[in-house]
């Protein structure tokens, strides 16, 4: 609709006051001679008159009467023109160019609770009624409408037959070509299932320290080492060494996204054999899992059966060598003992040859026996004197004679008890010869209680090595499928479409917010 410009007037504008004499012209209303209803306004009293002339002689400026406006709006009285606001606040005793009346003026701009209905300036004033128009046609206004319905319509159709170009594009032709590889092109493969577990040889208990000991399923070192194993490239490059891994995955037959070149390097083949050779430990149940793919399922089940082997010696190769780690200190300890006992043997053997004596205890068990004889025949002699002695007159050859005997009898004993405390013809006593064989001896006894010892200890570490024994033992062996396991064609189709989707969507939402930063 056209609307009636509007224009203010400034106060340079307006017409010189004229005298309160002169008659006051009526009000021009922009509509020249034309005659309307509501334009016929009752004339103002003379007094009311008089004062607007007055007003009008004081030369207020537009600033001040706007001030005034809306003084008197916010008082609540209704005034015909800046002029007349100005009267009726005077006439109420309110001067409307006080200065607390200007700051009341500005603390009251932001509308109250209480304000909520009433016109606060400057805005612009909504259209008086009867205001003269050009409308439009009825027939116009239709046509307008449906051009408009049109262009939104048309604007649809466009953005709905682009988002279906775009999801064609990013989303629905990508899906297609993924689905007919899977489903045309991709070579079947076959996967042979496995499952074996480490166990660990343990006896009966002997002790309470036998009891804090892991159970035979406590192998998670061992089945974690062998896990890494069978995943190395060492295990890769044995299987292809025994069984032709690259030869296989080279065959023409095989599409070309799976197949390895002829000339593949160690490391394309690495990643092949990581992405076919599937192996997981559980530690809750101690088993070790194995999933092998090939494009043939007999040759699936061999690489299985060819890796287990593998699995298996490298288990006997790490119980090995944990049984002579603890074995080797115990045998050495044994040889040792032996070797000292051996050695006090000699000792013992070169003194008995030596001296001359076999027992020292015989030896100088059968002296004493001598003197103790001897020491009796003695007692027996000086009794015999003592005898002969106490005659009046002995006879001096028996005295003569039992004395004899009786000094014999002590050189005799002399002689013997020498032997046992002194050197005799080869400079040694019998004591030195004991004291010697005893320490030999000793030594020998305490050396043949080591060896037992060691023995002992030999003995157990035996039987703890035996008890670190692991062995592999499968509990779901290798069997060729004769279906095949991959590719799962339609789980894979719609795996793509999802991915494909998200992708699509993120692209999307990120270039929607870009653009919108970009025309904010």
């Amino acid at each position: 609709m056209l609307k009636a410009q509007r224009f203010r007037i400034r106060p340079s504008d307006r017409p010189p006051a004229t005298p309160a004499s002169e008659p006051l012209a009526p009000p021009d209303d922009g509509f020249g001679d034309q005659k309307f209803p509501t334009a016929e306004q009752p004339a103002a009293p003379k007094s009311t008159a008089e004062d607007l002339a007055a007003i009008r002689a004081e030369g207020l400026t537009g600033r001040q009467l706007r001030t005034a406006r809306r003084v008197a709006q916010k008082n609540g009285i209704e005034a015909a023109d800046d002029f007349d606001a100005v009267r009726l606040l005077r006439k109420r005793g309110i001067d409307p160019f006080q200065p607390s009346q200007v700051m009341q003026l500005i603390e009251g701009d932001r509308p109250g609770p209480d304000q909520a209905g009433r016109i606060q300036l400057p805005q612009t004033l909504p259209e008086p009624p009867g205001v003269p128009g050009r409308p439009l046609e009825q027939d116009d206004r239709a046509s307008a409408i449906q051009q408009i319905q049109r262009d939104i319509v048309r604007r649809r159709r466009r953005n709905f037959r682009m988002l279906l170009a775009r999801l064609a594009a990013f989303v629905l032709v990508p899906t297609i070509v993924v689905g007919w590889y899977y489903f045309k092109l991709a070579t079947p493969l076959y996967a042979t299932y496995s499952e074996f577990i480490i166990q660990q040889s343990e006896g009966q208990a002997a002790n309470i320290g036998s009891m804090f000991r892991g159970t035979q399923f406590a192998t998670s070192q061992d089945s974690i080492n062998v896990q890494g194993y069978l995943q190395s490239r060492d295990a890769m490059l044995r299987l292809d060494q025994d069984h032709g891994f690259k030869a296989h995955f080279s065959q023409p037959s095989i599409d070309p996204l799976q197949r390895l070149d002829a000339d593949a390097t160690n490391e394309a083949a690495y990643k092949l054999y990581k992405r076919n050779v599937k192996i997981g430990y559980d530690p809750t149940e101690g088993i070790i899992k194995m999933e092998i793919i090939a494009a043939d399922p007999h040759v699936s089940q061999t690489f299985s059966e060819a890796l287990i082997g593998y699995a298996e010696e490298q288990v006997d190769q790490l119980s090995s060598r944990l049984r002579e780690d603890q074995m080797q200190g115990a045998r050495d300890s044994y040889d040792d003992a032996e070797r000292k006992v051996s050695e006090a043997q000699q000792r013992v053997l070169a003194l008995q040859e030596e001296l001359g004596i076999l027992d020292p205890a015989t030896e100088s068990g059968s002296v004493m026996t001598q003197i103790n004889g001897f020491e009796i025949e003695l007692q027996k002699k000086r009794l015999e004197l003592q005898q002969l002695l106490d005659n009046a007159r002995p006879n001096q050859a028996r005295v003569k004679g039992v004395e004899g005997d009786v000094q014999r009898l002590e050189q005799l004993i002399a002689g013997l008890r020498a032997q046992l405390t002194e050197g005799g013809a080869g400079g040694v006593s019998l004591a030195q010869v004991t004291g010697k064989l005893r320490i030999a001896e000793a030594d020998l006894q305490t050396r043949q209680l080591m060896l037992a010892q060691a023995l002992q200890q030999l003995e157990t570490a035996r039987i703890e090595a035996n008890r670190q024994v692991r062995y592999l033992e499968p509990s779901v062996r290798p069997v060729a499928p004769d279906e095949a396991t991959y590719p799962r064609a339609f789980e894979n189709t719609v795996l793509a479409f999802l991915i494909f989707g998200g992708i699509y969507l993120v692209m999307s939402l990120t270039a929607s917010i870009l653009r919108e930063q970009a025309t904010s």
